[in-house]
């Protein structure tokens, strides 16, 4: 496909994702110029979607020292979350998510270059070990269609029902504009009161498994449906642009 002299490739960010994301992108700080943002985006994207080494990308995507040092960057100053906050607000500004939240948890196999191991134990906390070897594990939630509201990586043996607390609370979507003030007062008045109170509902309980969907997906992606990256960080903000994307 060609568009403006731009090639897309398998892999690659179509003419919609680079749309969608670019605003979304950092300004390069104190106007030094960086290489093209689409191309090293691209390098990154293709790098997690095919679960290929950073060393092993394709040269049309710069020297594969800058990708890993941009996303290094991105992964550490938060940017990739920002980014998912943001289309988040700009999807609820626009009443575009559909607030049914659903939670659940997937297992994902670590590399055995993933491990960074210490003698006697595992340096990272969202490692785990199991009979099946070393796992991560994705705690997700997601809105009514599917896409992710958040996440967090934990072991790989961790017990779901410890983490659903911290699930629900990592979901952060900050309004735009400026909430009038009897909006803040509703919401402190109600307190743990709001909300619908507790109750089966047969029709809802049949979208269970709409977070599976969620998960499928994500899992298209090779180096999240593996984990390679040795600092949990680093995977978590490979889920976090997968995430992303995902609102797009």
């Amino acid at each position: 496909m060609v568009d403006h002299g731009v090639v897309i490739r398998r892999h690659e960010l179509s003419d919609a994702e680079w749309e969608f994301v670019r605003p979304l992108l950092p300004e390069s700080l104190r106007g030094r110029k960086r290489l093209d943002d689409r191309r090293v985006l691209n390098g990154i994207v293709w790098k997690f979607r095919t679960g290929t080494a950073w060393r092993d990308a394709p040269e049309r995507y710069g020297p594969w020292a800058t990708l890993y040092a941009r996303f290094r960057r991105w992964a550490a100053d938060g940017t990739f979350d920002r980014m998912l906050r943001t289309a988040q607000a700009k999807a609820d500004a626009a009443g575009d998510i559909e607030w049914l939240v659903s939670v659940d948890s997937t297992i994902v196999r670590a590399q055995q270059h993933a491990a960074g191991a210490r003698k006697g134990g595992l340096r990272d906390p969202a490692l785990g070990r199991s009979r099946g070897g070393l796992t991560s594990k994705i705690q997700l939630a997601c809105d009514g269609r599917g896409r992710p509201l958040a996440f967090i990586v934990t072991g790989g043996n961790t017990d779901d029902c410890t983490r659903f607390t911290a699930v629900m609370q990592a979901i952060r979507v900050p309004p735009i504009g400026p909430e009038r003030a009897d909006q803040v007062r509703n919401r402190a008045r109600r307190g743990g009161r709001g909300g619908r109170p507790p109750a089966f509902d047969r029709e809802t309980y049949k979208r269970r498994n709409v977070v599976e969907r969620c998960f499928n997906r994500l899992k298209q992606w090779r180096g999240i449906a593996t984990r390679y990256d040795k600092t949990a960080q680093s995977y978590e903000a490979a889920v976090a642009l997968a995430s992303l994307l995902m609102w797009a």
